[in-house]
């Protein structure tokens, strides 16, 4: 046998990666661990690394194989992690907090995640005290493990039209579950395939019809989707109860450690305690109805699961990021043809071809930062709202902008994460980057928890009925930041056909008149579908593209003020690093403009003139002032290489 002994004599040719990398941090003047500590915070911080420490002791956890398992081995060895997590739980007295934590630095869904989410959360927050007695207990010590079931197989954005029944008998006070149709199974539906054993089923809620004549057989009229407890599989042999068809739907493009299920019913009867009765309610003696006094309260549990989304969107195009900007940093291609003299080859990061397409992903991994955290706190308060005053007026507005949120971020997370990755050449190819699973597994989230074109609708039509809210009463007075600006910008053109501002905006030198810029372009926008819609009776349909364009430039622009306000409003990032987290601000902002320019023109909010100069040379500018920063700045995700897949 030959003696390879001196392959591991090699050394890599100079500069090599770690004195680079020594070499880009010790040039920067950001301050890692304050940033570090304005992003995630020190108790986020301390979690991480106590969590950490936990996982990294125990073997089940070790992610040196896993790559090579195929799709049942990966959905056991998930199953086993997530058994032992729970058992950590226990032993070291974890919080939900930290359990969640432990769950991201596995990276890996679960095939426990909508026992602890989606499942939970329903329970939480769509049960009466009784229920939640029951049920909340059973569900956080384990007794049962939950799944979600509201996709079906013809109907997932339109939840409205889901197939499933649950016909009231008033003979046996039981509602009885059923799939008339072939296209009423239950599809996608996470941790149900093969892991769970009740779940919440969504199901059109069968009524005797009132209206309807009395003589003969009784007529039943639906009232809507609503949500039923349902047990589907036995509690000791696991085997689906009579009348269930339940199983996992096979290989997806990612996922491989989760059993998403297809799952039909058959005349399966439930007792009347089944229907989840905090806002709505089934008379068990007579059969009335009790509807809920604000329909918006069925948003509560997918509102939840977007502010998720979005906050998750962040950190895994930073953790792209973080991959992509090292690597570059470290890799040399060609000598600079501005430096013929150079004793080095030039670092791919010095190219701004490369720049522009990391840089840009760098801000917006701050910008959805900043979103998703106010976006955490008006989904606390307005929770706190609904549970203790009974007030429902702000739920209405936060689930339209997790919608408009959700849709963006994750857009802007799935193809960062592509971009980055294509960034770093052929060696981006290579599975030791992280990066394959990463992207595998998150491309589903421009889909999940509502298709990201059709949720846009959702967005703008909210947009539609604030502006003609302002158009109808001129003197109103504004409940929140979309009124006002919809309010300002009426008030400021009146209808009139060219668009105007009120001085004009200074977006290269101005902070302020960015936000200024981003807000007046989305009223100009939400303004001009209006008049479409209302004064010239466009049908909906020809429509939606616009609408799908507007909701965009909302988003856009909340993540622009948060962005700014955030940043304006903190008092303790050192200065030095602080003016580099504004040059991330202007960058994602600008090159967010110039993408879009033709509106901002259009609107009136930007002159051509300064729209051409950011085409020119003053995006460049930005980059060149960020590149000898990038390398700290991702280090200030504090990524451990456990999570990278190092």
């Amino acid at each position: 046998m030959a003696n390879n002994s001196w392959v591991d004599q090699l050394k890599p040719s100079l500069p090599d990666g770690p004195s680079t990398l020594a070499h880009e941090r010790s040039a920067s003047s950001i301050d890692v661990n304050a940033l570090a500590q304005h992003v995630l915070g020190n108790e986020y911080l301390q979690r991480q690394q106590q969590v950490l420490e936990i996982l990294q002791k125990d073997k089940i956890f070790s992610k040196e194989q896993q790559a090579n398992l195929s799709r049942p081995e990966r959905y056991m060895l998930a199953l086993a992690r997530g058994k032992r997590m729970r058992q950590l739980q226990d032993k070291h007295g974890w919080s939900d907090d930290d359990h969640e934590m432990a769950k991201y630095l596995v990276d890996e869904i679960s095939p426990f995640q909508l026992q602890n989410t989606m499942f939970r959360q329903t329970l939480r927050e769509q049960t009466d005290e009784a229920q939640r007695a029951y049920w909340l207990r059973r569900c956080e010590s384990w007794d049962i493990v939950g799944a979600y079931a509201q996709t079906e197989l013809g109907h997932g954005s339109n939840v409205q039209g889901v197939e499933t029944t649950a016909t009231w008998d008033q003979s046996t006070k039981e509602f009885v579950i059923h799939s008339p149709t072939l296209t009423a199974s239950k599809w996608w539906n996470g941790t149900l395939g093969k892991t769970a054993n009740h779940a919440v089923v969504i199901a059109q809620l069968m009524l005797p019809d009132p209206d309807a004549p009395t003589a003969g057989k009784t007529k039943f009229k639906s009232f809507g989707p609503h949500p039923f407890i349902v047990q589907v599989r036995d509690m000791k042999s696991h085997l689906p109860l009579e009348g269930v068809v339940v199983g996992d739907i096979g290989a997806k493009f990612g996922y491989d450690s989760m059993d998403n299920a297809y799952m039909l019913m058959n005349q399966v009867r439930v007792p009347h305690s089944a229907l989840l009765a905090r806002y709505s309610a089934v008379d068990p003696e007579t059969g009335a109805y009790r509807a809920p006094e604000n329909r918006a309260v069925v948003y509560g549990s997918l509102t939840h699961a977007r502010k998720r989304i979005v906050m998750a969107a962040r950190l895994m195009l930073a953790r792209a990021v973080t991959v992509a900007i090292r690597y570059c940093a470290v890799r040399r291609q060609f000598k600079s043809k501005d430096d013929p003299g150079a004793e080095y080859e030039s670092s791919v990061l010095d190219y701004t071809t490369v720049q522009i397409r990391l840089f840009p992903l760098l801000a917006t991994a701050f910008a959805l930062h900043y979103s998703g955290k106010v976006m955490g706190e008006i989904y606390d308060r307005t929770r706190s709202a609904v549970e203790e005053e009974g007030n429902l007026s702000s739920l209405i507005d936060l689930h339209s902008l997790s919608s408009g949120l959700k849709s963006l971020s994750t857009e802007l997370a799935t193809s960062g994460i592509e971009t980055a990755r294509r960034a770093m050449g052929g060696h981006g190819f290579g599975g030791e980057t992280g990066l394959i699973g990463l992207s595998r597994d998150y491309v589903s989230k421009p889909t999940v928890e509502g298709d990201n074109w059709m949720i846009t609708q959702q967005m703008a039509r909210y947009l539609l009925k604030k502006a003609k809210l302002v158009a109808s009463q001129p003197g109103l007075k504004p409940s929140n930041r979309t009124e006002s600006t919809l309010a300002q910008y009426w008030q400021l053109n009146g209808g009139k056909e060219l668009p105007r501002t009120s001085r004009p905006l200074d977006v290269l030198n101005s902070d302020s008149d960015i936000v200024v810029a981003f807000e007046h372009r989305s009223s100009f926008l939400t303004f001009q579908a209006y008049e479409a819609s209302e004064v010239h009776g466009k049908g909906h349909n020809k429509l939606m593209i616009r609408l799908h364009d507007l909701s965009n430039a909302q988003s856009e622009a909340i993540l622009v003020y948060n962005f700014y306000d955030q940043l304006t409003a903190d008092t303790k990032l050192p200065f030095s690093t602080k003016q580099v987290i504004w040059q991330l601000f202007r960058l994602f902002a600008l090159y967010t403009m110039s993408k879009h320019s033709r509106d901002f023109e259009r609107s009136g909010a930007v002159s051509k003139h300064d729209l051409d100069a950011l085409a020119d040379d003053h995006l460049v500018d930005l980059m060149v002032s960020i590149r000898p920063h990038a390398v700290s700045i991702v280090d200030s995700w504090k990524f451990p290489d456990y999570l990278l897949n190092r």
